[in-house]
């Protein structure tokens, strides 16, 4: 790599980091995953699917995901952040182009499983990157910015597949997932030219470091337990489990639930979007200032607010009120989570136990679709499903509320 100078860099590198990371999670958790819930309505139409084949296919997504977040860690330890990352960007991007071209359910399956593990695969080195960029009490904000990608991503889709849609015709569908796989495949070749492994290869010290005189290292060592692991697991297993309900269904309630027009809904769920954009900033930088805990805390309040208005039969107008708490909060926990785990873990084991923690997470991910789905079929409704996560997100502040410290060496 050509070396670059400290004195023309006009701001830290650590926040090129944080823009090309931003990409990543806009390509590989936005597009990747996200997108899907304004395909499902017009491929469930067109492939004849039910809501439990509909559900079907955004778990097959997360147990690639799974399969892959233990694997990630140490290969990126092994080959470098970069090249992981950028491998698995270009994986999503080719399968997200070859389910367009799919006749059947079952090869759409498989796809969707490749490109749920090229999602791991990025998502999991990117965040742990971003920890060794930043000191710990800049963390929350630096992870905070990068997540962001995926309410961009969110507001691309909730405008531009309807268009597509409607443009193409009842295979519209086909040509979305063209267009998001190819804008994926751009995105891989931006993070191979900014991506960087760490600040030490550079010659460069992490934003927000400021060591003492004579001090080597800015950051106190610290040891994760079982039992801490198991905590943070359970908490981010009972966020993934939630999320993705409201994520994977929302849009096709207002369909076939409210009677909402696919554009309707796109409109909803772009919104979504508009408002998640300063969802990580803001409460990641939030946490940097009042702790993990009591933002974690906030942030399930909102959300258990978002999915009860989700479920009961109100008015109209309390679906933008739901929108909007989903919004405003929809990317704070990763952010959280991933600076929480750098807290407990430090940079240098950030990768390993954030898959791991991730793991757990893919469960809940794997679980939320397949439940929900079921339990709309048998009521035809998914007033019950946002129900459950109501009831789930209420659970994770009441875990949040007993996280304790990390501990010293």
């Amino acid at each position: 790599m050509p070396h670059i100078s400290k004195n023309v860099l006009k701001i830290h590198y650590g926040w090129h980091i944080v823009w090309s990371g931003l990409l990543c999670i806009f390509a590989c958790l936005g597009l990747g995953r996200f997108a899907l819930g304004m395909l499902l309505p017009a491929m469930g139409e067109s492939l004849h699917l039910s809501y439990s084949q509909m559900g079907l296919i955004g778990t097959v997504n997360f147990i690639g995901y799974l399969v892959s977040v233990l694997a990630c860690g140490p290969l990126a330890e092994k080959f470098g952040y970069r090249r992981v990352i950028v491998t698995a960007l270009l994986g999503i991007g080719l399968s997200m182009i070859f389910i367009a071209k799919a006749q059947s359910l079952l090869l759409i399956l498989v796809l969707y499983c490749l490109t749920g593990m090229g999602s791991g695969a990025a998502n999991v080195p990117m965040m742990a990157l971003v920890s060794s960029w930043f000191s710990p009490g800049k963390r929350g904000l630096g992870t905070g910015f990068m997540v962001i990608g995926s309410g961009f991503a969110i507001l691309l889709s909730g405008k531009l597949i309807p268009f597509i849609n409607s443009s193409a015709g009842p295979e519209g569908w086909r040509t979305s997932w063209q267009v998001l796989g190819g804008i994926t495949v751009l995105v891989s070749f931006i993070c191979l030219l900014v991506l960087r492994n760490s600040p030490k290869a550079m010659g460069l010290l992490p934003y927000g470091y400021k060591p003492a005189a004579g001090a080597v290292s800015s950051e106190h060592e610290t040891t994760i337990s079982k039992k801490d692991i198991a905590h943070i697991g359970a908490i981010y297993f009972l966020f993934g489990y939630t999320y993705v309900i409201y994520a994977t269904f929302i849009v096709t309630s207002l369909i076939q639930d409210r009677g909402f027009s696919e554009a309707a809904a796109g409109s909803f769920w772009s919104w979504v979007g508009l408002l998640s954009i300063a969802s990580g900033p803001v409460f990641g930088g939030l946490s940097d200032k009042i702790g993990r805990k009591a933002s974690l805390v906030l942030v399930f309040t909102i959300q258990a607010t978002a999915y009860l208005l989700a479920a009961l039969k109100l008015p109209s107008v309390f679906m933008y009120i739901s929108i909007g708490c989903y919004g405003i909060v929809a990317w704070s926990v990763p952010s959280i989570v991933a600076a929480l785990v750098g807290d407990y873990a430090g940079p240098d084991k950030a990768a390993r136990i954030f898959g791991l923690i991730t793991f757990i997470f893919a469960i809940g991910q794997i679980a939320g679709p397949a439940i929900a789905g079921s339990l709309a079929e048998h009521s035809q409704s998914f007033g019950s499903s946002f129900l459950m996560a109501a009831g789930f997100a209420v659970l994770a502040a009441l875990l949040s509320a007993a996280l304790g410290s990390p501990q010293a060496d």
